[in-house]
């Protein structure tokens, strides 16, 4: 199947979710040709640097869409990388080059009982899992911000429990999120997992589930997102390795 042709979408507006979350609308000419109903796709970025002639491509989550635009959240650090410094940047008309949209990731809903875990960079992901599962589901959201204040209200059924940790500093304990999920009681019957986050933290979450739990292969999406101290290009190479490795 043919990738989608990139299109050029403008900003409509951003705005602070939370003091490390900003929102970027984008719309404008192209965005008839994005397709419906793409929530929790992946989408690429792509950007020109001055003096080079290789676009710089990041990979970001549809958070909300809306007929004529769609909304995607920026962790900002204080070392801002090109596409967190673009969004802090953006003005209304400001145009950006979308590839995509990619695969939507989602639990599976059929199953008895849901455990979803991932830090900021995985919250729009996590956002949309919780809002279209079941209004009886039941199970754990584990979700690391980098300050109490990035705890953001989120629609969930009732029988989720959220659990915030937080970590001012993202990627320096590997052992955060896995040493919570240890804790967790385990619920009966068939998971459906979902895991994303800093490829440390990512690998050990799965030798926890795979290995510990016996999580069946089908029953688990985990992923890393980014690895601290490496560009979105070094992380594509090592998580390549890592999968090559698991025979993924």
């Amino acid at each position: 199947m043919a990738r989608p042709a990139p299109r050029t979408l403008q900003v409509i507006s951003s705005h602070l979710v939370t003091p490390h979350m900003l929102r970027v609308t984008l719309g404008g000419g192209e965005i008839d040709s994005f397709p419906r109903d793409q929530e929790s796709a992946y989408i690429k970025l792509m950007f020109s640097p001055p003096g080079s002639d290789k676009d710089l491509v990041r990979t970001y989550t549809v958070r909300q869409q809306r007929a004529d635009q769609f909304d995607v959240d920026f962790v900002l650090h204080e070392d801002a990388g090109p596409a967190s410094q673009w969004a802090k940047d953006a003005k209304p008309g400001d145009s950006i080059v979308i590839g995509g949209p990619g695969p939507k990731k989602l639990v599976d809903n059929s199953a008895d009982w849901f455990l979803v875990i991932g830090d900021m960079t995985a919250l729009p992901a996590i956002s949309v899992n919780l809002e279209q599962m079941h209004a009886d589901a039941k199970g754990h959201a584990i979700i690391e911000v980098i300050d109490e204040r990035d705890i953001q209200p989120l629609r969930h059924p009732a029988g989720i429990e959220l659990h915030w940790l937080i970590n001012p500093h993202p990627g320096e304990n590997s052992q955060l999120l896995v040493d919570h999920v240890r804790q967790l009681e385990w619920l009966p019957g068939r998971p459906s997992i979902w895991a994303a986050c800093e490829f440390s933290g990512m690998r050990a979450l799965r030798q926890h589930l795979k290995q510990e739990r016996q999580v069946d292969r089908k029953d688990l999406y985990i992923s890393s997102y980014w690895k601290l101290g490496s560009s979105e290009d070094q992380h594509k190479a090592v998580k390549r390795e890592d999968a090559d490795a698991q025979g993924d």
